[in-house]
């Protein structure tokens, strides 16, 4: 087969699948419609005057966001637990549109069969740069996915905000049917607002750098393996193709977990998995950017969780009470939420998340929680 044929095979191939999406997107959209406005993520005010004259020119997608909303969101958030109910069917119609877009049994990893050592892998938002799938890494990759067929009636989805401190949490969270945390944040000595229950935990490869120094000593190298082996056959989920600058500390890490024996099944994101769930949420007139990871486990999770907890998310530098929140509980770091050349749009997500507690599709804890004895 001569180059020139292959290659017009491949740009067939790509336009098919270009006009795929279309299709989906569309579908999808004409669903949502149909469900007469049960389920309405954009944001066009209820109260503006184009609406009320009937006017067809279409409001901002967004309300305008001035100074920290910390403190006046959390009040439209916190309410007696007995105030918020489980919306089952608005839950279910989510769950079949983001199966529109992507179904995460499927593209929480790649599997053995659709890659081999050698391989040459594109990076998602480096598309200039490659990396090579190593024999290391190509043994880390699952035969099967790790979700396949998997339904937990009840699900939390941790983030690393400091609104976790002081919270008392840590029972609540644990007392899940499966509990989600986010990169490997550390849970023992904070475990009483944050539990120490894991079921799958996301692995930036820049918290190997962050968090354990490169993995530059012994020192390090060892707490890296003592936070792996307390993972104790939890899902290990690698974003490894997503930006260039990652494929020696996911060697490292797949090294040490293959010649330690860690007990861990480890994942790593479909190719097409960032896209496809930015795509839902632009569909759905909520602007984001590149979905964080929070996002991307809720997006994920609905396909196997029937009733989902968010604890963690908290994009705000105050809290409810005018104090100041850290950006992680467990660390110093600052973050500029608002911040243009910021690749999130943290304060958008968090809108479109408190729209869905409000109306029951998902639960956001944002407040202190009944201590457990």
């Amino acid at each position: 087969m001569t180059f020139e044929f292959r290659s017009l095979i491949f740009g067939i191939v790509t336009l098919l699948a270009f006009f795929l999406i279309l299709a989906d997107i569309s579908e999808v959209e004409e669903e949502i419609g149909n469900h007469e406005g049960a389920w309405k993520l954009s944001f066009h005010s209820s109260e503006s005057q184009s609406s009320r004259n009937g006017a067809t020119e279409p409001g901002p997608t967004l309300p305008a966001v001035v100074g920290d909303l910390g403190r006046g969101i959390n009040n439209s958030i916190e309410s007696p637990s007995s105030d918020w109910r489980f919306n089952r069917s608005l839950s279910n119609i989510i769950r079949k549109s983001i199966l529109k877009f992507l179904d995460a049994e499927k593209d929480i990893s790649v599997l053995k069969g659709n890659l081999k050592p050698g391989d040459t892998i594109h990076y998602i938002f480096d598309r200039e740069s490659t990396m090579n799938v190593s024999e290391t890494l190509y043994q880390l990759i699952p035969k099967v996915s790790p979700m396949k067929k998997q339904h937990y009636r009840q699900c939390a989805i941790v983030g690393n905000s400091g609104i976790l401190l002081k919270s008392r949490c840590g029972a609540e969270i644990d007392s899940h049917d499966f509990v989600i945390r986010c990169n490997l944040a550390p849970v023992e000595e904070y475990r009483a607002d944050v539990g120490r229950r894991t079921s799958l935990v996301t692995m930036n490869p820049s918290v190997v750098q962050r968090a354990f120094q490169d993995l530059a000593s012994s020192h390090w190298r060892e707490r890296f393996l003592e936070r792996l082996s307390s993972l104790n056959g939890s899902v290990l989920w690698i974003p490894s193709f997503m930006a260039k600058g990652g494929e020696e500390r996911v060697q490292w890490a797949s090294e040490l977990i293959l010649r330690h024996g860690i007990n861990v099944r480890t994942a790593f994101p479909s190719l097409r998995l960032l896209h496809a769930v930015r795509g839902y949420w632009l569909t759905n007139k909520v602007p984001i950017k590149r979905p964080t990871t929070g996002l991307l486990m809720y997006t994920l999770a609905t396909r196997f969780c029937e009733e989902i907890h968010l604890y963690g998310f908290w994009p705000f530098s105050l809290g409810p009470n005018g104090l100041p929140v850290k950006y992680h509980y467990y660390d110093s770091l600052t973050y500029e939420y608002r911040a243009q050349s910021s690749p999130h749009s943290m304060p958008v997500e968090f809108r479109a998340l408190k729209r869905l507690h409000s109306q029951g599709a998902l639960k956001l804890h944002t407040g202190e929680c009944n201590a457990r004895s």
